[in-house]
């Protein structure tokens, strides 16, 4: 730490936070998260194993869930070292570089993941409206590029940020809110003009996450356009079940995503326990509740998932 006009302070470290004011509790709280991590570990892995060794569900459905399986295991990845630190072993520390490339890796797997529904929402709309033509428009080959433009959009747009956040010097704090690293919160502590980084941020969230959900609504209109044309009523049913679990990974991503989001940027006087709570739901909740969800309605993947264990 290198002093700055006697006053002020480069902070080279941070200091990651737990759940304050709940000490009587950490223990189980670490047990959950723990058993949350583990679950949603297993659970993704079982997905991606059983797509890959069974070659029936080489489809296009399946091809985006494991996408989505791979996508969740990287934000787990990204985020169990400081988490799991802080609630095991009570590590708080971290160095500033270890803190931008966490960052870097938490958004970019977040903004990987909305384009991962996306896609999901356009195979959906594709498999209700244009059945017959369904599998020459969603070729294997066809599905990998549009898993190769996800992945470099998400890490395209992302990039630039820990390369600004190194340029700035840090002397406000340096005690984080969270157990892991958020560009809105590390833009927060420097000692800088931050307007860059504030318009960039909100830029690239309306371009990716904005544009993600405003075409994943605009698919369902589309496919609820489509079913109400059915006049089968089973046929309605069934049009509609196919997407129930999609529509349950989108509430399950967005609602926690955005409300966090808006509580960093505008929501000052908003309860610091609840944005600490929403950060882990939007970190812990998604990658343990999908494949809970996808083997429950896909009645296909869950006699694979059976026929594994019995």
């Amino acid at each position: 730490m290198s002093a700055v006009n006697d006053t002020k302070f480069n902070y080279e470290v941070f200091l990651l936070t737990g759940i304050p004011g709940q000490g009587d509790i950490h223990l189980w709280i670490s047990v959950t998260i723990c058993l949350m991590y583990a679950f949603s570990i297993v659970g993704n892995s079982l997905i991606l194993f059983i797509i890959k060794t069974d070659l029936s569900l080489h489809e296009p459905m399946y091809m985006f869930l494991s996408m989505l399986a791979v996508t969740d295991l990287g934000l787990l990845i990204a985020s169990i070292p400081t988490i799991l630190g802080v609630f095991l072993f009570n590590s708080r520390e971290i160095s500033l570089n270890a803190c931008l490339a966490q960052l870097f890796f938490i958004h970019s797997f977040t903004f990987i993941e909305s384009s991962v529904l996306l896609l999901m929402a356009f195979d959906r709309f594709v498999a209700i409206s244009h059945p017959l033509r369904y599998a020459s428009i969603l070729t294997l080959p066809r599905i990998a590029k549009m898993g190769l433009l996800c992945v470099l959009r998400g890490v395209a747009v992302i990039l630039p940020l820990p390369f600004i956040l190194k340029w700035f010097r840090y002397c406000r704090a340096n005690v984080l809110s969270h157990s892991y690293c958020l560009h809105m919160e590390i833009m927060t502590l420097a000692c800088a003009d931050i307007t860059v980084n504030n318009i960039y941020g909100l830029i690239i969230t309306i371009i990716t996450e904005g544009l993600d959900s405003l075409l994943i609504f605009l698919s369902y209109v589309m496919i609820l356009k489509t079913v109400l044309s059915i006049t089968s009523h089973k046929e309605f049913l069934g049009a509609l079940n196919t997407c129930v679990s999609h529509f349950c990974a989108v509430l399950l991503f967005y609602t926690p995503e955005i409300s966090l989001t808006l509580m960093h940027r505008f929501g000052k006087s908003s309860s610091p326990l609840l944005q600490i709570v929403l950060g882990y739901v939007y970190l812990l909740v998604p990658p343990l509740m999908n494949p809970v969800v996808y083997s429950v309605k896909s009645k296909h993947l869950r006699s694979r998932i059976i026929r594994v264990f019995v």
